[in-house]
């Protein structure tokens, strides 16, 4: 009986990680999507990978999940570039692309 039970909760349990995963990947490809899109990228693949995962206490006190994911995006088409989304349980903690194609030397200082 008790391993039944024992079972069944691991049961729910991996039914919730793996539920609570595809959210949180659904959230990092509409974030990827959006930050490509405001900085007039190419997302491609239409996806992310999962890169990280560990537990961590958000502001309220509460441990969460914090999910990193990979992605890639270009400048033109003819390019891959990393870019990176970090979330805290479903909210976007970071996104990073750069801002310009990595040929094109910064600013200059004035």
């Amino acid at each position: 009986m008790m391993e039944s039970l024992l079972a069944l909760i691991l049961l729910a349990l991996l039914a919730w990680y793996w539920q609570d995963g595809l959210k949180a990947r659904e959230v990092g490809v509409a974030a990827a999507r959006e930050a490509c899109a405001a900085e007039g990228l190419q997302f491609l693949d239409d996806t992310v990978a999962q890169s990280g995962l560990r537990l961590l206490r958000g502001e309220d006190g509460r441990m969460r999940l914090q999910r990193s994911f990979a992605f890639e995006y270009s400048f033109s088409g003819d390019d891959r570039q990393p870019g990176y989304v970090t979330l805290l349980g479903h909210e976007v903690t970071m996104l990073h692309t750069s801002a310009r194609p990595p040929e094109e030397p910064p600013p200059a200082l004035h």
